[in-house]
């Protein structure tokens, strides 16, 4: 049976530095700037060259869809950002990015993994459905283009 709208499984691929411009791309459409989470391009370059530090692309017919960017450092490994753009969201992208920086860091042998994340942002169901669990809340962490600020939760899962 076909559908008409066929959807494609989602691709992780791990890319460098040249992946940054459909990261900046991605980063601009889903991040809202009234709440300050996105990096500057300056920030991930900076980012990327060190030990441990590993940026994934998603994306659906070639097409970038959504990111993550994460560290690892002895047996902890934190998702430093997660990204998906507004059109492709509710179709697996972040899920599937979650589920392979797990993967990941369980391969690797890593005991501890975090991340933080804006209170209120709707991500924070996905962390949880993926057995991360608020440890920590670090307030007034985010601060947006007017000058408001927004707690980060801390998150946690253990192997």
């Amino acid at each position: 049976m076909s559908s008409l709208h066929p959807s494609p499984a989602v691709v992780l691929q791990q890319v460098g530095g040249a992946g940054l411009d459909p990261v900046m791309a991605i980063m601009d459409e889903a991040f809202d700037q009234r709440f300050g989470e996105a990096w500057t391009r300056a920030q991930c370059a900076g980012i990327l060259p060190m030990h441990g530090v590993v940026l994934t692309l998603a994306t659906n017919n070639s097409v970038p869809l959504g990111f993550s960017l994460v560290r690892s450092v002895a047996d902890e490994s934190e998702l430093l950002l997660l990204a998906v753009r507004p059109h492709g969201r509710r179709r697996g992208v972040a899920t599937a990015l979650v589920n392979r920086f797990i993967a990941d860091a369980r391969g690797a042998g890593a005991h501890y993994l975090h991340l933080e994340v804006r209170d209120g942002n709707p991500a924070t169901a996905l962390y949880e459905r993926t057995g991360f669990r608020i440890v920590g809340r670090r307030s007034n962490y985010y601060r947006g283009t007017d000058g408001e600020t927004f707690d980060a939760l801390t998150m946690a899962r253990t192997f």
